[in-house]
């Protein structure tokens, strides 16, 4: 990420960085273009050197813009083309700087073919063009007469400074450059120009004192092995061999037998005598004192203050994910349609008539009640009572249908007793319910000042409250009810308010629709917010074949996204975001910013009608894992039966909305509890998450609402493709299969004659009845696929048989023997 580039990058290469495929040269063709730079660079230093050895630039110049005549000839080692190049970068170019261009073909080439890393090639482009500039530049401006050696640019450049700044100026800009190129390039440093003075003015001393006379020197300077010890003697002197002369090592004594008189006259006397020193042991070697003892400090390493993330943030700010759409506009609230401007309608006729019938109700069954009280909301109006002491609830609770008998009622809920509360509910339907529109539950302050991850607006309480959960908390949720009871609507208000409080980079939607209709509007936002597999036209998936490659690569992205956390060391996905913009994860180790990702399943029974245990597997991988890496599921259907819904995924989906249902067996297997067949329909619904049952009226989004949002979001400035999905490969279902009939199975025609009896291709088949291992089996199976006996993996089904009988089948091989 850095991924990520790179991140860096990869990043801002996390511009959706998985998104995009980089071209990459194979090991051949870097080879081949760098053998043709390395010769490029030859042929330009050939071209430059006849340049200036031959005087191209007044002998050619005439015959440089007459290229196309052949009759020219031209004195440049490499022809016409060598005039040509020498003209263009030399002259018309930088002059003598340009030899630097061969270098850097050459280093190139080089590179390439050895396949050496690029990043210390990118280093030395930049500085060698820097110093092609600055030299072109400096010999414009100290040879102006010599056009060759600054070239036409360098000499244009310097006029140029030379106009806005003056001769000193331009003087002094070159030499910083020469200085910054000096310290950054050459890594010259004050440090290493005090030592380079510093050793030298020791070598000055050292030769000094060796051109010093010997008589000066103190006695350690003496060398014995070089110079002889000489001294004057004016007469013979009997006492000579009592003469003890002092050396500078313990290692040369004086030979005092050559220093006694051999003759009686002192004429005959060698005034001269040399002393001959022993030579020193091999095993101690003399250092002489002439060397230069230098002591050489190691540089020590910069340390940094303050923590380099916080630097990076406090240079560029946090990490934006939205900078890619940075002018992305949420859509309005005046794109929603108000379907009642009064609010709540209290009719309070209605309200005493109600309290009357309940309370008359409950006497003629001995119940009397110490208090009652009536809230009312849009559709259903809730009725707490407190009975007498002594009264026991479940009798009140028993009386729920005489109750709905007495109000001629529809959907009678007793609530006994109501959570945090001492009192009894009783849920009364309005005479005239008052639609909940979506532009007064979006437009709510709850919901707008709402600090939430994923916050939805499903429509409003009993108590006309907003009612806002958060998905991401849920972490899944399970919409189920009968047909025409809401479900689609509640679909379409869930992804509304993601819209309108989401940003494009923060959620993806991955939309799963087998009726092909109720979410096709969304398909004008696709490169916005949609998610879908490589290569694949539509981002709503309609075809269920295609819904289980789509829930494997979900499985692979979520399998990634692990991997990611577990590198950056967190544990979900909101710490590894904040850590993200924190510019604390580099993208160029692969990070990037992980937007959340909702799979959105409409009719999740006829998916598994379909598909089967190929689709069970992945959602409840991730159902069970998914959550804190940011991926959540909505899946609806009619009603979450075992064979539809296992209870591995089930017990994963503690987030719950029942519609209306027609029994009490279809509300328990929903909710785990009743009361989902007692409410009224039109968007009524109850909500649970593994707790309190809520009963809230669902907002309305109507298919032009949705229309006008899509289409307003769909005109503005989008990504370049969909959020892209991992590819995922499967294993191999009989593609590729040998149909080489000499390599068969010996018992090829044997498992063909049982496959054929028993119309089933399976390989437990041939187990059993062939006595074989689950591997030959398996071959067998591939090798009659291959020969078109049997048909292609079908998941959890067995195989189709294309031959019908055993006389068909001998039909079929008397055929592959002719």
């Amino acid at each position: 990420m850095a991924k990520n580039k790179k991140e860096t990058v990869d990043k801002k290469n996390e511009k959706q960085e998985g998104n995009k495929r980089s071209f990459k040269m194979s090991k051949q063709q870097k080879f081949v273009l760098g053998c043709l730079l390395v010769l490029f660079s030859i042929a330009l230093l050939v071209a430059f050197i006849s340049f200036y050895v031959n005087g191209q630039w007044q002998n050619d110049q005439s015959v440089v813009n007459q290229l196309g005549d052949r009759s020219e000839v031209v004195e440049n080692w490499l022809g016409k083309f060598g005039a040509y190049l020498s003209d263009l970068v030399i002259y018309r170019g930088f002059g003598l700087a340009s030899f630097l261009f061969v270098r850097l073909f050459f280093l190139t080439g080089m590179f390439l073919a050895l396949e050496l890393s690029t990043q210390k090639l990118k280093n030395t482009w930049f500085w060698d063009i820097f110093a092609i500039i600055i030299v072109s530049i400096l010999f414009g401006f100290f040879a102006t007469s010599a056009p060759e050696l600054g070239g036409t640019i360098g000499y244009e450049l310097n006029l140029f400074l030379q106009d806005y700044i003056g001769k000193t100026g331009t003087l002094l800009t070159l030499l910083f450059g020469l200085i910054v190129y000096l310290i950054f390039k050459i890594k010259l440093s004050p440090e290493k120009i005090q030592t380079y003075f510093d050793s030298t003015k020791k070598d000055f001393k050292s030769e000094l004192e060796k051109l010093k006379p010997a008589v000066n020197q103190p006695e350690s300077a003496y060398n014995l092995e070089e110079f002889a010890i000489k001294e004057e003697v004016t007469e013979s002197d009997p006492e000579l061999d009592d003469i003890h002369l002092k050396t500078v090592d313990s290692q040369f004594e004086i030979n005092k037998e050559a220093l006694k008189p051999t003759i009686s006259h002192a004429s005959e006397i060698e005034l001269n005598p040399i002393l001959k020193p022993i030579p020193p042991k091999q095993e101690l070697p003399l250092v002489s004192p002439d060397e230069a003892f230098v002591i050489e400090k190691a540089e020590e390493e910069d340390i940094i203050e303050e923590n380099l993330a916080s630097r990076l943030v406090a240079d560029f700010g946090l990490f934006d994910p939205t900078l890619d759409l940075s002018n992305y506009k949420f859509p309005t609230i005046d794109l929603l349609k108000e379907y009642s401007t009064g609010g709540i309608t209290i009719n309070q006729e209605e309200l005493e008539e109600n309290k009357n019938r309940i309370v008359d109700t409950l006497r003629n069954y001995k119940i009397e009640i110490a208090q009652i009280k009536a809230t009312v909301g849009p559709s259903v109006t809730l009725y707490e009572i407190v009975p007498e002491a002594g009264i026991r609830i479940s009798k009140i609770k028993s009386l729920e249908d005489d109750i709905a008998l007495s109000l001629s009622a529809l959907g009678i809920r007793i609530i006994a007793p109501i959570p945090g509360k001492g009192t009894i509910g009783i849920e009364v339907p309005n005479k005239n319910p008052t639609m909940v529109s979506m532009k007064s539950v979006i437009g709510a302050a709850k919901f707008q000042e709402a600090e939430m991850e994923l916050p939805i607006a499903l429509g409003k309480t009993i108590s006309n409250e907003t009612f806002v959960v958060d998905l991401a908390k849920m972490p899944h949720l399970l919409m189920a009810g009968a047909t025409g009871q809401g479900k689609s609507v509640g679909l379409n208000a869930v992804l509304t308010s993601l819209l309108y409080k989401k940003h494009p980079a923060e959620v993806k939607f991955v939309l799963v629709d087998p009726k092909k209709v109720e979410l096709t509007l969304f398909n004008k936002i696709e490169r916005h917010y949609l998610a879908k597999l490589p290569d694949t036209e539509d981002a709503i998936i309609t075809d269920n074949a295609k819904v289980v490659n789509t829930l494997n690569s979900l499985c692979v992205e979520m399998d990634n996204r692990y991997s990611l956390l577990k590198d950056a060391m967190v544990r979900n996905i909101k710490e590894y975001n904040e850590k993200f913009k924190s510019r604390k994860l580099n993208p160029e180790a692969g990070h990037r910013f992980l937007p959340y990702i909702v799979l959105v399943v409409d009719e999740f029974a006829d998916l598994i009608m379909t598909a089967g245990k190929e689709v069970e597997v992945p959602i409840a991988r991730l159902a069970q894992l998914a959550r804190a890496i940011g991926i959540h599921l909505i899946i609806a259907t009619q009603r979450p039966s075992v064979n539809v819904i296992t209870g591995l995924i089930k017990a994963n989906f503690p987030a719950r909305i029942a519609f209306r249902v027609t029994s009490k067996i279809d509300s328990r297997t929903i909710l785990d509890t009743q009361g989902a067949d007692q409410l009224i329909g039109r968007g009524d619904l109850l909500y649970t998450n593994g707790n309190d049952v809520i009963r809230v009226q669902c907002a309305f989004i109507d298919t032009p609402e949705v229309e006008k949002i899509t289409d307003f979001i769909g005109a503005q400035k989008a990504y370049a493709t969909a959020y892209l999905l991992p590819e995922f490969v499967g294993e191999e279902t009989g593609i590729n299969l040998d149909i080489d009939i000499s390599e068969r199975d010996t018992l090829f025609r044997e498992a063909a004659e049982i496959i054929v009896n028993a119309q089933q291709g399976s390989a437990s088949l041939l187990q059993r009845k062939l006595k074989l291992g689950y591997n030959r089996a398996g071959r067998l199976i591939d090798q009659l696929e291959a020969a078109g006996i049997v048909g292609p993996f079908e998941g959890s089904k067995a195989r189709s048989v294309n031959i019908l009988d055993l006389s068909a089948l001998d039909q079929f091989f008397n055929n592959e023997q002719n």
